[in-house]
């Protein structure tokens, strides 16, 4: 015989296979035929495991468990084996006698089959780490015991499902302590107590330093509490059971609120109309009753996160029924600070801009122990980073992080990376009971937790070098920066500043004062001093209806025209129309161009591309003072009109292309946050194609205007301004682009997105336009270099409370273990004892855990 478990693999006898697998019943065994090798079992053998004594000891009175068919799920597969009971007089009860030998019972009414710790460990982490399935890990251990189909096995799948719930739920349970609260009982168990706090954020009475209420005024933001909140649309559930049949094991003493309260809440408050969004079209405000509902329980999950760790809140997290509605945010956003003694919150919410304007006529419906008094705390309402560029201009100032002081680096964008997570888990979670997708979850988000708790150590380490680096750099920074500007200037414009992050009411100084001249204002500017020059003599006039600025402006409008034509159109009959519309207005521009400029005509008839432009009026030259070859020219005039309105058309040029690629940004996330399936990506891909092509031709309007300036420059005798550029394929980039590796902390962008700044202003204190650009630069150099020297204090401060955290949980185990110690009698008992060994073992983890946090981080506390 021999074992394909144990490390050599002997061959041995049967006695001496069974004597020496007494402790290793869960072994497999194949034995020699005298040909090959077969398959066998211990029990087979003759090999019986005996509970309720040691190895090597009888029992007097051993019984049999019914039918003699036990069967335990291990690592090495399922297993049939020989169990016997002990029936002694002092024996425990039969699930106790299984427990204690490390085999976890599937019901405690005569169990006859079995997980052993081992595989419910191994299972635990398996499906933390890989979100593999129950079912999956079930047939991978079926076929592990028989791969050929041959042997039956015995099914225990539902059996080992009903296990591995059990498994979960009860070490959340002596995780969090409850074991140790001997007097009360586990139905009492108050909401949210048997969550992974985070320990570095704010938590009154734990990780505080002493009289931090009555800290200054100038560092209270440094005890301010970071929340993220946002709804997923991935973890959908079916109409399956009810809560009747598939209740929660620990409904509402985790992270998913209690049930029955939130779903009362929601029934009332739940279809009340809320207003359409005043920012940008956000789907999550304007869409809010759109979700496909259709055989679905809950069209998803929304949580609430620490926003600087990602860590879920306790009794944060609840089910979305049809969209994101204020109702469910409002009501798990004060269900996860309820009872906080914080007086100040930073709250991230991509459609925060929203959802905050009528937030406090809403809170009184509430439920009264969620409610806040707003006068007695200081709220803060952000939109995550990523999600900011698909705000109006106006929301990406007010509502930003990196424009807000006493926020540090934070990004707000914490529960995104949580959904990274959890999202795997959706196909089978989507399939289970309401009871049983609670408890998964909450499963899921203890072990999130625990890893980031374990994880803050190295985390705050690479943060805090990542911080002291940039803080020095742009610190720098802004020291040059400052040197170019006379001292009343900076002081002015810190007096501005400061007065809007204490009351944005007051101006905003990140916003443009002066405007660059726009295509508009500069044919206005244009036509008017074509006025002004017929005033003076009306005689010059060559053309009795067309000035030489209506000339050259309806020439580069026939221009952009060009440039948006869709000529791969394949719609022949609409394309036709487009281009007999195009020569109906070029015929009379060009009669009155050969007024003015007559040798334009005959170059037009010379060029290349004369035949083809009779059939193609898009391919016509239109020879504007621009592109008039030598030695031909234009009359002076002229070329000062076109400088003008190239100057302005490349500006507004500039600002749509803004508007489109923020636009951009935001199609790309919408899709892959909410579509799934071929037709909805589909008919949003055609969406992003659009927007694409707009680009594109906006990218070509640019172009053609910055090419024109460099013809004209010799004409006019200017210089082309500063925030006029070549513009490459790389330039035209989001802000915050999305498809990019830098962090907007290091601010790589476009130059797109910063044009206008200079260092030496010296010579140019008349332009009031560089002026003001400099003035919004500034402002931004400043924010950046203070967020970097705030999230320099904030994360000593989070070390700090990291280790008065863990110190403080390591002293609530050990009172744990001293009060079950004063319940239990002088004489220890087993059960005593082990409450005192598992606590100490608890509050010594935790001191460990400090102390390699300390040896990470000692140079910065």
């Amino acid at each position: 015989y021999r074992c394909e478990d144990c490390l050599m693999g002997a061959m041995v006898c049967s006695d001496c296979l069974v004597q020496k697998h007494e402790t290793s019943p869960f072994h497999r065994i194949k034995y020699w035929n005298g040909q090959s090798f077969e398959r066998t079992t211990l029990k087979r053998l003759g090999l019986r495991l005996q509970l309720g004594h040691g190895p090597g000891t009888t029992c007097i009175n051993p019984v049999r468990c019914f039918d003699d068919d036990f069967v335990v799920i291990d690592s090495h597969g399922i297993h049939e084996i020989g169990l016997d009971y002990c029936g002694c007089e002092t024996a425990a009860s039969k699930y106790r006698q299984l427990l204690r030998a490390r085999l976890f019972p599937a019901t405690v009414n005569n169990p006859k089959t079995a997980a052993t710790f081992r595989i419910l460990e191994e299972f635990q982490l398996l499906s933390f780490e890989s979100k593999a399935s129950a079912y999956e890990a079930y047939h991978a251990l079926a076929r592990r015991s028989d791969n050929t189909g041959l042997v039956p096995i015995k099914d225990r799948y539902e059996p080992f499902m009903r296990m591995v719930r059990e498994w979960r739920h009860l070490k959340m349970l002596k995780r969090s302590g409850r074991g140790h609260h001997v007097d009360t009982p586990l139905d009492e168990t108050p909401e949210g107590a048997c969550a992974v706090l985070c320990p570095a954020c704010p938590q009154p009475g734990k990780n505080m330093p002493p009289y931090w209420e009555k800290a200054p005024k100038a560092k209270r933001w440094l005890h301010g509490l970071f929340l993220a909140m946002d709804a997923n649309f991935r973890l959908k559930r079916r109409k399956v059971s009810s809560e009747d049949t598939d209740p929660s094991l620990g409904d509402g003493i985790t992270y998913m609120v209690k049930e029955k309260h939130y779903k009362e809440f929601l029934s009332v408050h739940v279809e009340e109309p809320q207003d359409k969004s005043t920012c940008a079209s956000h789907k999550a405000v304007n869409m809010a009753n759109t979700k496909a509902a259709s055989g679905l329980a809950a069209t998803g999950l929304a949580t609430i996160d620490c926003a600087r760790h990602g860590m879920k809140m306790p009794c944060g997290c609840g089910d979305v029924l049809k969209g994101e509605k204020y109702a469910i945010m409002d009501y798990l956003k004060f269900s996860s600070i309820r009872g906080s003694l914080v007086r100040r919150f930073n709250i991230s919410y991509d459609v925060a801009c929203q959802w905050w304007i009528n937030l406090w006529s809403r809170v009184p419906r509430l439920p009264p122990d969620f409610r806040f008094d707003p006068s007695e705390r200081e709220f803060r309402f952000l939109v995550p980073k990523f999600h900011l560029g698909a705000h109006i201009p106006k929301c990406q100032i007010n509502f930003s992080f990196n424009f807000t002081p006493g926020v540090g680096r934070t990004d707000g964008e914490a529960v995104e990376r949580g959904w990274a997570n959890i999202n795997p888990v959706a196909s089978s979670t989507k399939e289970m009971g309401p009871g049983n997708r609670r408890d998964t979850l909450d499963a899921f988000f203890g072990d999130w937790n625990w890893k980031k708790l374990v994880g803050l150590g190295p985390l705050f380490k690479r943060r805090m070098k990542e911080a002291v680096k940039q803080s020095a750099v742009h610190s720098s920074k802004l020291e040059d920066m400052e040197a170019n500007f006379p001292k009343e200037t900076i002081a002015s414009w810190t007096g501005e500043v400061e007065a809007w992050e204490s009351d944005h009411t007051s101006p905003n100084p990140f916003e443009e004062k002066v405007q660059p001249p726009t295509l508009p204002s500069t044919r206005l500017k244009i036509a008017r001093d074509d006025a002004r020059e017929l005033a003076k003599d009306p005689g010059s006039a060559i053309h009795l209806e067309i000035t030489p600025g209506s000339l050259v402006n309806t020439g580069i409008e026939l221009d952009e025209l060009h440039l948006g034509q869709h000529t791969e159109d394949t719609q022949r009959a609409s394309l036709q129309q487009r281009l007999n519309a195009l020569q109906l207005k070029l015929n009379p521009w060009f009669a009155a161009q050969s007024i003015f400029v007559p040798i334009a005509s005959s170059l037009r008839l010379q060029s290349d591309n004369a035949v083809l432009s009779d059939a193609r009026p898009d391919m016509a030259s239109l020879y504007l003072p621009s592109s008039l070859p030598k030695p031909y020219s234009y009359p002076p005039r002229f070329y000062s009109i076109e400088w003008d309105l190239r100057v302005a058309q490349a500006h507004d040029a500039l600002a749509r292309l803004h508007s489109s690629l923020r636009y951009k940004v935001w199609l790309h996330k919408y899709k892959d946050k909410n579509l799934r399936g071929q037709l909805q990506h589909t008919r949003h891909n055609k969406v992003i194609e659009d927007n694409e092509a707009k680009i594109q031709a906006i990218s070509s309007t640019y172009k053609a205007a910055y090419t024109a300036l460099l013809s004209l420059k010799s004409h006019c005798r200017q210089v082309i301004p500063a925030d006029i550029r070549p513009l490459k394929k790389d330039d035209v980039a989001p802000l915050g682009n999305l498809w990019s590796l830098e962090s907007e902390g290091r601010r790589t962008i476009s130059w797109i997105w910063r044009v206008g700044f200079a260092g030496d202003v010296s010579d140019r204190e008349d332009d009031a336009q560089l002026q003001d650009e400099l003035r919004v630069e500034w402002c931004k150099a400043r924010a950046r270099a203070h967020r970097w020297s705030e999230e320099k204090e904030l994360l000593r401060e989070e070390m700090h409370r990291v280790l008065r955290f863990l110190e403080w949980q390591a002293t609530w185990w050990e009172e744990r273990v001293e009060q079950s110690l004063a319940n239990s009698n002088s004489i220890l008992d087993a059960d005593s004892e082990g409450l005192a060994a598992y606590g100490y073992w608890q509050a010594a983890l935790r001191r460990s855990i400090a102390a390699n946090f300390s040896c990470l981080w000692g140079c910065w506390l």
